[in-house]
């Protein structure tokens, strides 16, 4: 691989985060949209109930290696320039802040118009959990949690690997989250076939998430996160998810967590930060809470990257 300088990966950061914010996610066809119909015909073809385990594992392999090796093989043959450009390129596949942007504040502006039925069909595009019959809190509590999980989903984890590995690590992150998005549920179906989808995504989550989780506390009621996060964030049934939204609601001053229908079931969660019930109002704080954290992600990148140039030289 090409091996650049710090600084020059930093630099490089800053530009692919923002080509995101000016272009987004590809407007043609997305290269997940192939990667997740590959990822569907591997679990058709490998997940048989027979040793569903070593299966999954396999699966995620074939899926994950090849592209990730032909991203190292390209920034390591190309010349300077072109590599950088790759790098760039492949950091902008992999992140998704203006995409989160576009999903999620459309939901505060129908709420904030009384719109109840297009914030429904909005907040059903980017959750799991069942919206058609939920009311404004439980639809802004929707949004923030999405907003804030996402956050690190989309951008810090994508940025911590970038850092770590440059565009290869940026790709490797994305498509890992991207099977555990598809493969790592609790069902009987996915159990055992989706455990190392699971398994691995939490591994390069597990820094990412608690640097996410400390920025959002950083960039808001620093003293309400910090306390959110320590009490709170164990009782969540993901142990990367739960620092992140503990801290961020207890950043914002919101509840967020509690009941919700998922597939039928009405689950009963546990309530996740402090002060408010959740409001349009709080969508757009959410929101706002992460591009000022993506800021101070781009700025700590740089200082370090200084700092790194200066006692090397």
């Amino acid at each position: 691989m090409l091996l650049l300088s710090a600084y020059a990966m930093a630099l490089l950061a800053v530009l692919g985060v923002i080509v995101d914010r000016i272009f987004g996610e590809p407007r043609a066809r997305h290269p997940l949209v192939a990667f997740g119909n590959l990822a569907t015909k591997l679990e058709a073809r490998l997940n048989t109930g027979f040793r569903a385990r070593p299966a999954g594992m396999l699966a995620w392999f074939i899926a994950v290696a090849p592209p990730v090796a032909i991203a190292w093989a390209l920034v390591g043959a190309l010349p300077f320039g072109y590599a950088c450009l790759v790098h760039v390129v492949l950091l902008w596949f992999a992140l998704g802040a203006k995409s989160l942007r576009q999903h999620i504040a459309p939901i505060a502006r129908a709420l904030s118009f009384g719109d109840i039925e297009n914030a429904r069909t909005l907040a059903s595009r980017i959750v799991s959990r069942d919206t058609s019959r939920a009311d404004e809190n439980a639809l802004s509590r929707a949004a923030v949690e999405s907003a804030l999980e996402n956050g690190n989903d989309a951008i810090f984890g994508a940025l911590f690997w970038f850092a770590v590995a440059g565009g290869p690590g940026a790709l490797m992150f994305r498509l890992a989250n991207t099977l555990d998005a598809m493969w790592g549920y609790r069902t009987p179906r996915y159990l055992r076939f989706g455990w190392a989808a699971a398994r691995i995504d939490d591994v390069l989550n597990f820094v990412p998430a608690r640097l996410t989780a400390a920025t959002y506390a950083l960039a808001g009621d620093t003293h309400m996160a910090w306390h959110c996060w320590r009490t709170q964030a164990r009782s969540w049934d993901s142990p990367n998810a739960g620092p992140v939204m503990a801290s961020g609601a207890g950043s914002l001053n919101v509840l967020i967590g509690g009941a919700a229908v998922y597939h039928g079931v009405l689950e009963t969660r546990p309530t996740l930060g402090a002060g408010h019930s959740a409001s349009p109002k709080h969508i757009v704080a959410a929101l706002r809470l992460v591009e000022r954290a993506t800021l101070m992600w781009l700025a700590m990148l740089l200082i370090f990257a200084a700092l790194f140039a200066t006692t090397g030289s």
